[in-house]
């Protein structure tokens, strides 16, 4: 709000010191809303905001982390459901998120990344 306030006031550079440090640091925390509010702003004092690319998700929750586990441990799908109390379907629901997070298409790749 600094920075849009020194904007307003014509001050500019000092009001882009404010926002790029604010964009930086909402785009970090994963604040969208606000940082593109900061990046309209930065736009307004005439200089260059390029969107940050969305990064993607690479984090496995606990179950597919368990899953993938087992996965690779080279337990078929009905092996690692009747284990884990779960259905077939959803083991293969979950190893498919698991494929995908991992950029992996194969239980032998997941093996090897694992």
């Amino acid at each position: 709000m600094y920075g849009e306030w020194l904007r307003r006031h014509n001050r500019r550079q000092e009001g882009r010191a404010q926002l790029r440090s604010a964009y930086d640091a909402f785009s970090r925390i994963g604040a969208d809303g606000f940082a593109e509010r900061a990046r309209r702003e930065l736009l307004a004092t005439g200089e260059t905001v390029r969107r940050r690319a969305v990064a993607p998700v690479t984090e496995l929750t606990s179950q597919e982390a368990q899953i993938a586990g087992l996965a690779r441990d080279g337990h078929t799908n009905a092996e690692i459901a009747a284990q884990m109390f779960i259905s077939p379907r959803t083991v293969e629901w979950h190893l498919g998120n698991v494929f995908s997070k991992l950029g992996v298409r194969s239980r032998r790749q997941l093996r090897a990344l694992l």
